[in-house]
């Protein structure tokens, strides 16, 4: 399932990343790598912060979908 339906404060591991290779790169790029251990910080409208080690990122609605925990 797409990181989108996670809950708020849930902390998730990330099974796939979907998309094209530039996508996937640039997802890496941020630290969402499969297996890694992701915590949804909040959600507004579909939209996540999420923190990714001692990061917190913002993606959006269509980006976080390619996420699936």
């Amino acid at each position: 399932m797409p990181i989108t339906m996670a809950k708020s404060g849930e902390t998730v591991t990330i099974r796939k990343i979907t998309g094209d290779d530039k996508i996937r790169q640039h997802l890496a790029e941020l630290g969402f790598v499969v297996d890694s251990q992701v915590t949804v910080v909040n959600e507004i409208a579909g939209n996540l912060i999420l923190q990714v080690k001692d990061s917190r990122i913002a993606l959006d609605k269509t980006m976080a979908n390619r996420i699936l925990i």
